[in-house]
């Protein structure tokens, strides 16, 4: 009886090791693809799960990671390095890959690092299709950059980075989808020409800006130029208008003086020519008294004058008479 006991007891005690050791958790958005005897034999899903001990094993991959150091200058280094997992991640993974050496379409060395966001989508897949799923990745993204910059010419590798971008995320897509992996975005990091090469790019980079420079200042110059020769030629026009518009105007004013004057004039004549009737010539009238008016312009002053009398002075004296007998006493100054 207590043999059997035993017995018992044992067969029990390896059985709930072997539920014990049986039972598998994973993880969210893990997965752990189970080999039977070395066939593939399923697959476990996030939650718990068993599986027979001996009989089955998870499958292992190799899985890039990077370590974190700092070197001699203080800057922070990553160094990438293969660990074996016996889980798949299915969630979108970054690889940061190292800088690398590209020789582009006119024999110039510069050197590349690119970024990569991919997602398994078939664990299956990246688990038989492929030995090694973080190598074949980065080799095929080396060897279709070392494709794309041989390609172009070197001033083209700085100016066309979208259009490097998406060739090279359809190329690699397209390429990584037979290993159950679908590539979202790809980012070049930095192109770093040869020291020579960049100084030279930034001597062209500083002669191009100086001749805008000297451009730009000459246009302006030439603008203000033409404005300023714009702002005198308006202004004489306009101060010409004004000239032409006051001679104008003055000239009016003269005419209208003038015929103002005449018609005075005509109308003091028909008064005096209605007043004198038949006694007197009225014009003689008028005529005297501008003879007298220019003779007393003729006399102001203090200065001593020598005074010539016109020879048409003795018709003057007749219309004093004239004008004596329409007033009826002196003539008026």
């Amino acid at each position: 009886m207590d043999l059997y006991t035993t017995f018992l007891g044992v067969i029990v005690f390896f059985a709930i090791v072997l539920i014990a050791k049986g039972i598998r958790i994973v993880d969210q958005a893990q997965v752990v693809i189970i080999e039977r005897f070395g066939k593939f034999h399923g697959v476990l899903y996030p939650g718990i799960n068993w599986i027979i001990p001996v009989m089955d094993k998870p499958h292992i991959m190799e899985w890039r990671n990077s370590r974190e150091y700092i070197d001699g200058t203080g800057r922070t280094r990553v160094i990438p390095h293969m660990e074996a997992r016996t889980v798949i991640d299915m969630r979108e993974t970054v690889y940061d890959f190292p800088r690398q050496s590209v020789i582009t379409k006119d024999n110039a060395t510069i050197e590349i690092s690119a970024v990569l966001y991919f997602q398994i989508t078939d664990p299956v897949k990246a688990a038989y299709e492929v030995e090694s799923l973080p190598t074949a990745i980065e080799k095929l993204t080396q060897t279709t950059l070392r494709n794309i910059f041989g390609e172009l010419d070197l001033d083209q590798t700085y100016t066309a980075r979208e259009k490097i971008n998406s060739k090279l995320l359809v190329t690699l897509d397209n390429a990584a989808n037979k290993w159950g992996v679908k590539v979202n975005r790809v980012e070049l990091q930095d192109i770093i020409p040869p020291t020579a090469i960049r100084e030279a790019m930034e001597k062209q980079m500083k002669a191009e800006r100086d001749r805008r420079a000297t451009v730009t200042e000459a246009e302006g110059l030439k603008t203000s130029q033409i404005l300023k020769a714009e702002a005198i030629r308006e202004a004489e026009i306009k101060k010409a208008e004004g000239m032409k518009q006051a001679a104008i105007l003055e000239a009016e004013g003269i005419a209208e003086a003038k015929i103002k004057v005449a018609n005075a004039e005509a109308e003091a004549v028909k008064i005096l020519a209605a007043g004198v009737g038949d006694k007197a010539n009225p014009a003689n009238y008028q005529v005297s008294l501008k003879y007298i008016e220019a003779l007393s312009k003729m006399t102001e002053g203090k200065d001593n004058k020598v005074i010539y009398m016109p020879y048409e002075a003795s018709n003057v004296l007749g219309a004093v008479a004239a004008i004596k007998d329409l007033t009826g006493g002196a003539p008026q100054k």
